[in-house]
C-alpha cells in the first residue's frame, strides 16, 4: 500500500519500454558497449542490494528503494509502506496473523 504523495517515488518497471520514436530505449545502439559485465560498471545506485534495507516492524529485507515497511506489514498496519502515513483503518477487518 503506497499514499498519493509517495506514488511518485516508486521505482522504474524492470521490463523496457515498447519501441516507439520517443522511448527511453531508441537510443540503446548509440552508445552501448559490446560484452559489458553491467555488475561491474553499473553504479552502486543501480545496483539490485537485497539486505541493504530493512522492515522496521519485522526486520525482513526491503526490494524498494526508499521504503520503511514490507508490503506484508504495511498491508497488516493499514499503512504507507514509504513513509509509514495511516492510509485505512484495519480496526474492524479480520486479517490473517502470519
Amino acid at each position: 500500500m503506497v499514499c498519493k504523495k509517495c506514488e511518485k517515488k516508486l521505482g522504474k518497471v524492470a521490463c523496457a519500454d515498447t519501441w516507439k520514436a520517443g522511448s527511453r530505449n531508441s537510443s540503446a545502439g548509440q552508445d552501448r558497449k559490446l560484452n559489458e559485465n553491467k555488475l561491474l560498471t553499473a553504479s552502486k545506485k543501480q545496483r539490485f542490494l537485497p539486505y541493504a534495507n530493512k522492515c522496521k516492524l519485522c526486520k525482513g529485507a526491503l526490494h524498494q528503494a526508499h521504503a520503511q515497511y514490507c508490503q506484508s506489514c504495511a498491508y497488516k498496519k493499514g499503512m504507507c509502506a514509504l513513509c509509514g502515513v495511516q492510509i485505512l483503518d484495519t480496526r474492524m477487518y479480520k486479517q490473517s496473523a502470519k
